[in-house]
């Protein structure tokens, strides 16, 4: 299985993750378009959250627009997704996100952009052999 490791003991709430994830693929600088986000637990303490590649979400999808690749990450068929957002409703660890004006969901999809970015090595992208 193919995921984003994140390591919260070294972030360091630069956000670069975020920006560089938004930028890539909405081609803009925007939190809300980000499949990683940075959550402040205190003065020097972050949490990172992004999508572990569970699959429920793939149950879920009534248009079977979700489907887990042969690595195991999550991919969206785009032309089959309905905009229910039902997967957004049901994420078991809220990593499958939506924003006002977007039609389908997102998600991470372990591309591994932030990590290769990231000044605190603070994730990875790691591929577990079952």
């Amino acid at each position: 299985m193919k995921y984003l490791k994140t390591h919260d003991d070294k972030c360091i709430g630069c956000n670069t993750c975020v920006s560089v994830c938004s930028n890539l693929y909405f081609k803009e600088d925007n939190p809300d378009k980000s499949s990683i986000k940075v959550f402040p637990q205190g003065a020097d303490d972050f949490k990172l959250s992004a999508c572990n590649q569970c699959g429920a979400c793939v149950e879920d999808c009534p248009a079977e627009a979700l489907v887990q690749n042969k690595l195991g990450v999550v991919m969206l068929k785009k032309n089959l997704c309905s905009g229910c957002f039902v997967c957004v409703t049901n994420c078991p660890t809220q990593n499958m996100y939506s924003y006002p004006e977007g039609e389908i969901p997102f998600k991470c999809n372990a591309c591994g952009a932030c990590a290769r970015e990231c000044p605190a090595d603070a994730l990875e992208v790691i591929t577990e052999v079952n």
